[in-house]
């Protein structure tokens, strides 16, 4: 009896072993990365931090810069009428990334791949430009520590996290190496995964994008001259373009195009016409004086509505009463081809060189042309970014004939009315330049309460009370409080 049971039990372990044998090689999926390297991660992060940009630009600064505004809002509030609610998603996605900008440093650095190393510093200091010039002091030196027990990092005051931003470019741009291509792949944004004619095209275009970004950031905080050798580290820039080299052609900006195909897309591609453009309008700022000049990037961003027989581009006014209500359909809106657009992942551009360069020329730097041509190159930049073909004289109509003879002051209101129009879909930029220069001049609306003022700011997301309690109490003191109207280190 015993051995007729230890038969049939021998029997079952040889099957059972033969059923395992090469079963983890069936079970393994050839397509799924063995390893996490730099490529693996770096695609996904692209991806993914474009359309939280992407998206807060359409839901945030559009409105409160008066590009669009809501065609009803009857609760009293909306960031067109100033009311800025403390932010959550940005904070809570770029802290999520900037976990993965750190790793694929670490992974590279382990490796020794430099170009890596640059991407994930220029990618981390862009992040963190946003999230300081959106809130003023943020977590940045004991940030991304949460392997290393911390869970409550302190708040870096904005000119440290500045003086390290400016530092990491600098580090950037020397460690970014064009004769050699990108060993794991991964880069969607330049495709500097391979070498052509013993080059890396893509790589060459990251450091202009490095460059141009410390360009944009130095002036931005240019009244702070004398804290920080502004003036200084601009010279050095417009000095020597071959080892700091800026955007020159439509071909260097940093635009995330988005491939359309899984996953892929452009984050408004399943958008519903309710919320892509019933509910919202652009406003009589934002379309009359494109229509003053027979802007042709209308028809690239905006639908058109009937006016008797005619069609027309027509907006909506901002800040309106909450007793008013416009009806659907009745005035333009965003055009459903931006859904689609490949083009909408937009990080910085050659039309922003071109206008930073035109106020540095006003400024009595040496950008090597006048504030004229780089005004008007801006403006050429910009229609040919979008697809537009611009008219023949365009720049010399009235509205747009770039005036010479004008104070410096009106020359940089001129420029900075055409850079807000090259910022369409440019995350919170125009509203930072706001902030810095004062332009564009945004009418106020008849229904903006007379407390409210124009923010400054974005409060703290509210759960970092209860998580993050004492570092945001320090803070919040040596802010000056947390509301809308706290001005930043750069704008006091």
């Amino acid at each position: 009896m015993l051995r007729k049971i230890y038969i049939p039990i021998l029997f079952l372990a040889g099957l059972l072993f033969s059923c395992n044998d090469g079963f983890e090689e069936l079970n393994t999926d050839p397509n799924r990365p063995k390893e996490i390297t730099p490529g693996v991660m770096l695609g996904q992060l692209q991806y993914k931090i474009i359309n939280s940009t992407v998206n807060a630009s359409r839901n945030f600064t559009h409105e409160l810069m008066q590009v669009d505004a809501p065609r009803t809002s009857a609760g009293g509030g909306g960031l067109h009428r100033y009311l800025v609610n403390p932010g959550t998603g940005v904070w809570t996605n770029f802290y999520t990334y900037l976990n993965d900008i750190q790793d694929i440093y670490v992974i590279a650095d382990k490796l020794n791949e430099n170009n890596y190393k640059a991407i994930s510093l220029i990618y981390k200091s862009w992040s963190y430009s946003i999230l300081t010039d959106l809130y003023g002091d943020v977590p940045y030196s004991q940030a991304t520590k949460a392997l290393e027990g911390n869970f409550q990092p302190t708040f870096d005051k904005q000119k440290d996290i500045y003086i390290q931003i400016l530092k990491d470019l600098q580090t950037a741009n020397s460690l970014l190496d064009d004769t050699k291509a990108l060993t794991y792949a991964g880069d969607m944004l330049y495709n500097s995964n391979a070498l052509s004619g013993g080059k890396n095209p893509g790589i060459a275009k990251w450091k202009k994008f490095c460059n141009s970004l410390r360009l944009r950031l130095l002036l931005r905080i240019s009244k702070r001259e004398g804290e920080i050798n502004v003036r200084e580290q601009i010279t050095a820039i417009l000095a020597d373009p071959v080892s700091n080299p800026v955007f020159t052609t439509n071909s260097d900006e940093a635009i995330f195009r988005y491939p359309g195909t899984f996953p892929f897309f452009n984050p408004f591609y399943n958008a519903r016409q309710v919320d892509w453009r019933d509910g919202t309008y652009f406003t009589k700022f934002f379309i009359d004086k494109m229509n003053q000049v027979n802007d042709p990037r209308r028809a690239v961003w905006s639908t058109q509505v009937k006016s008797g027989t005619e069609n027309v581009y027509q907006g909506i006014e901002s800040g309106y009463p909450t007793t008013l209500e416009y009806a659907v359909g009745s005035n333009s809106s965003y055009a459903d081809g931006l859904k689609t657009l490949p083009q909408l992942g937009v990080m910085m551009t050659l039309a922003e060189v071109e206008f930073i360069k035109a106020e540095l020329a006003i400024k009595g730097y040496n950008t090597g042309a006048l504030p004229q041509q780089h005004y008007e190159s801006g403006i050429g930049a910009s229609m040919t970014q979008w697809g537009a073909s611009m008219p023949a004289g365009f720049t010399k109509q009235p509205g747009i004939l770039y005036d010479a003879t004008a104070t410096a002051e009106k020359q940089l209101e001129q420029v900075m009315l055409q850079k807000y129009y090259a910022y369409f879909f440019v995350d919170y930029q125009s509203w930072f330049e706001k902030r810095r220069t004062g332009y564009p001049v945004l009418p106020r609306g008849s229904g903006i309460p007379a407390e409210n003022v124009f923010p400054s700011r974005v409060p703290y997301p509210t759960y970092l009370q209860s998580l993050n309690p004492e570092a945001l109490k320090s803070a919040v003191a040596a802010m000056g409080g947390d509301n809308s109207n706290i001005k930043v280190w750069w704008e006091k």
